[in-house]
């Protein structure tokens, strides 16, 4: 029955995603599509308000430059209202200010599409915070990782790319909101609260009194999945039953996950006008998605060992740190989903999970090419496509080209500092948590586990995941700042080089198709592709990997 479950979500998925990617390709050339009418009146409300030229044409240098401008700005004004949180309207639980460590974690966190948090949402955050901050930058985030992907794609099939303010207003209008009542809607109808109230208290069925958190939950979840955002309202994120009561809101909160990472790859192929280089990419992608999940299952299912030998039974699988309304199967999903997609949302404790398991949502994390966040992993996965072309060109001693563009020394510099910034990030931070009292005070596990706490928290900052394998004592000064800065790094460096490197391959002239030219539309780039992505991820993981969930799980069997 899992089996069949896991199937027919991702079935919907997939058909999901051609009307999506169809509409999306509308969306981000301008074409006639549903609801212009309404929506094109509230773009030119908004463009005239804040003086935008919607027929602006940025190079990459100011895309990027205004991108982050305009991220500062919501940084700085989300940073003083959680500073700020005591004088709050809306805030009946009396919620007061949030500490300055915490509070440029959580800023930084939510502005990068990462969503880590080191807080419970439930007693750390006023609605106004919940609503004005949180809610609000899990539109802004994601539509800056589509407004990202707009110009990317644009560059590489060599289209203008446009200007920053004019994407980024388009998907929230057009796409983010709408989707989000949608799916708010469809939540509350399961049981998720939408309201402003406080606390409220009531008497049990065992005639003990409970004091039960409330507010605007549904509103969060729908944009949390959506936007590949994934923080929780409560601590216990998509666990808890009121973010996630039923297995109707467990398989909406999946797909909404899958469905914007999933459709842009078929919106590049109708930007090609060459749907079967979309199908190459979304193959390569599957491969290693369908790879990962097979393994995580197998892994839950066969049980953990130590309970075995104290004879409890473990038909069921591994259920420590799971809910019983999802079982194993829903909840590997959701792990491989949320890691592969990185949206950082967890129905499960990935800090229960097997040490296998956890290996696959720590390498999901680590390649940060499966599907991953909204925009950015089509991003990352291109970068390995056209270093996957440069090594064929090498062997074949023929100079590599990617859609009819010659890749040359500048765009391979460019692709191999973007590919270390992410290795760089995760292991020297882990590094340098290992070697500070600071760092090693809030390592509550001293075995592999505890190192593989560790490689998590960063790994998940650096693809701006953020779900947590917890266990780490990480609401402190040092693992608050250490965070915000690999997410900050994480986020906009990688960003940067690779709009420059689209803006690189936009500036050259299309080469004819020849006999000797690379096909990369087929299942054998696919495969290479595959390989290329395994072999880099290995030889800048493994020993990493081998240190902590590997002989952890050898460990544990044998």
């Amino acid at each position: 029955m899992d089996w069949i479950q896991i199937f027919l979500i991702l079935l919907v998925f997939i058909l999901l995603i051609i009307p999506m990617g169809k509409y999306l390709y509308k969306v981000i050339t301008g074409e006639k599509a549903f609801g212009d009418k309404i929506f094109n009146k509230i773009d030119n409300l908004i463009y005239k308000i804040c003086g935008i030229d919607k027929d602006e044409d940025m190079n990459w240098k100011q895309y990027i430059l205004t991108l982050i401008v305009v991220n500062a700005v919501m940084v700085l004004i989300g940073y003083i209202i959680l500073r700020t949180q005591k004088f709050h309207i809306l805030n009946p639980n009396n919620v007061g200010a949030m500490k300055e460590d915490l509070a440029f974690n959580t800023i930084i966190s939510f502005m990068t599409n990462t969503n880590l948090q080191d807080y419970a949402g439930e007693s750390a955050l006023s609605h106004f915070s919940q609503m004005a901050v949180i809610i609000f930058m899990m539109f802004t985030s994601a539509a800056t990782g589509f407004a990202a992907v707009v110009a990317f794609m644009k560059g590489i099939t060599g289209k203008t790319m446009g200007s920053f303010y004019v994407s980024f207003v388009r998907v929230i209008t057009r796409v983010l909101l709408p989707l989000s009542i949608i799916i708010g809607l469809v939540l509350v109808s399961q049981g998720v609260p939408q309201t402003l109230k406080g606390i409220e208290t009531v008497t049990t069925i065992e005639g003990k009194m409970q004091d039960i958190t409330l507010g605007p939950v549904a509103a969060l979840e729908s944009i949390k999945h959506l936007g590949t955002n994934g923080g929780g309202f409560f601590a216990s994120n998509s666990a808890h039953p009121f973010e996630n009561p039923t297995i109707i809101s467990n398989t909406i909160e999946m797909l909404s996950m899958m469905l914007i990472p999933g459709a842009l790859i078929y919106t590049f192929g109708l930007m090609l006008k060459n749907k079967k280089q979309g199908f190459a990419i979304f193959l390569a992608m599957s491969i290693i998605f369908i790879l990962g999940l097979v393994i995580c299952y197998k892994s839950e299912m066969a049980g953990n060992p130590v309970l075995s030998q104290i004879g409890l039974n473990q038909s069921m699988g591994n259920m420590e740190g799971k809910e019983v309304r999802f079982g194993v199967g829903q909840s590997t999903l959701f792990t491989t989903i949320t890691t592969s997609f990185t949206t950082g949302s967890v129905n499960n404790m990935h800090d229960s999970l097997m040490p296998l398991s956890g290996a696959v949502a720590l390498m999901n994390m680590m390649l940060n090419v499966v599907f991953g966040g909204e925009g950015v992993g089509f991003m990352n996965v291109i970068m390995y496509a056209i270093l996957a072309v440069f090594l064929c060109g090498l062997m074949v001693g023929r100079t590599p080209e990617f859609l009819s563009k010659k890749i040359e020394g500048k765009e391979i510099k460019l692709i191999a500092l973007a590919i270390m910034i992410h290795p760089f990030l995760i292991l020297i931070s882990s590094a340098l948590a290992f070697i500070t009292s600071s760092g090693v005070s809030s390592i509550s596990n001293p075995s592999f586990h505890g190192l593989t706490q560790v490689i998590y928290q960063f790994a998940s900052s650096a693809a701006n995941n953020g779900s947590g394998f917890e266990g780490l004592v990480d609401n402190t000064p040092f693992w608050n700042v250490i965070a915000g800065v690999v997410m900050f790094y994480g986020r906009y460096l990688s960003m940067a080089i690779l709009l420059a490197v689209s803006g690189s391959l936009l500036a050259k002239k299309p080469v004819n198709v020849s006999l000797g030219t690379l096909r990369t539309d087929g299942i054998a780039f696919s495969i290479t592709l595959v390989f290329i992505i395994l072999i880099i991820g290995a030889l800048t993981f493994l020993p990493a990997l081998a240190l902590g969930p590997i002989t952890e799980h050898l460990n544990l069997w044998y």
